[in-house]
């Protein structure tokens, strides 16, 4: 381990264009579950909602069509408002500032890496930071939703609030997914943390990337192609491993 650290960090030192691509993994450090692990979301059970599936209840059918179920789903499993980041989220406003760090593409929706200080990010899901109103668009905050008396938030025009998520069956945002590709594109190291790369098309972002360095950092091995000598995979938490870079 002592000696992937060590490369890890090598790499960085020549490094001038690095970008960082992570998960749910980044943000489990802070004690935000993830979605698909034993512990995660979608493994956990609650009989108020055991009629539904996850993806449904995290979708725009459910949004639209049983909005009270979403919003009683959204309140009990997406409230970041009181969790703090990380030794991840916080390495990585050091690299950039540094001028190393050109960009995070993030999956995660809680804006850890904002509230962290991180300037350049692209939110490829959105953010339960931001809602808005899905009638008139009026712009409104985090707590419009989860303090609402009203089990479907409304605007004072009548439509309801929603969150800036991108929810099952909406398409990503397109200005995040261009910069993500730009960034990703143009960078001659790349850092893919705490994901499975198993949600798509976010996933398939990575092919963009031409660069000299693939640096993938997980608790589980993953199956991506890395290039002898060029390349490295650390299994472990990524905050723990962020802490001993320098």
């Amino acid at each position: 381990m002592e000696e992937k650290i060590a490369l890890l960090q090598k790499f960085i030192n020549e490094s001038h264009r690095i970008v960082f691509f992570g998960g749910a993994g980044v943000s489990t450090e802070s004690g935000v579950p993830d979605f698909r692990s034993k512990d995660g979301l979608y493994n956990q059970h609650d009989v108020r909602f055991e009629d539904y599936s996850p993806e449904y209840l995290l979708s725009h059918d459910c949004l639209v069509d049983n909005p009270k179920v979403f919003f009683e789903y959204y309140r009990q499993k997406m409230d970041a408002r009181n969790v703090k980041p990380n030794a991840a989220h916080n390495y990585l406003v050091e690299l950039e500032r540094q001028g190393k760090l050109i960009g995070i593409v993030t999956q995660n929706i809680d804006g850890l890496h904002q509230k962290a200080g991180s300037k350049k990010v692209f939110e490829l899901h959105g953010s339960t930071e931001r809602n808005y109103c899905m009638r008139c668009r009026k712009v409104f905050e985090p707590d419009a939703i989860f303090d609402s008396k009203e089990a479907v938030p409304h605007c004072d025009c009548g439509g309801i609030i929603r969150c800036d998520v991108t929810l099952y069956g909406e398409g990503l945002p397109v200005d995040d997914v261009e910069g993500a590709i730009e960034a990703i594109s143009s960078a001659d190291m790349m850092i893919i943390g705490g994901t499975s790369l198993r949600v798509y098309p976010a996933a398939s972002f990575i092919n963009y990337f031409h660069g000299k360095h693939l640096v993938v950092i997980n608790k589980e091995h993953l199956n991506c192609y890395l290039r002898p000598g060029q390349d490295l995979e650390i299994n472990g938490k990524i905050g723990e491993i962020f802490s001993k870079l320098k």
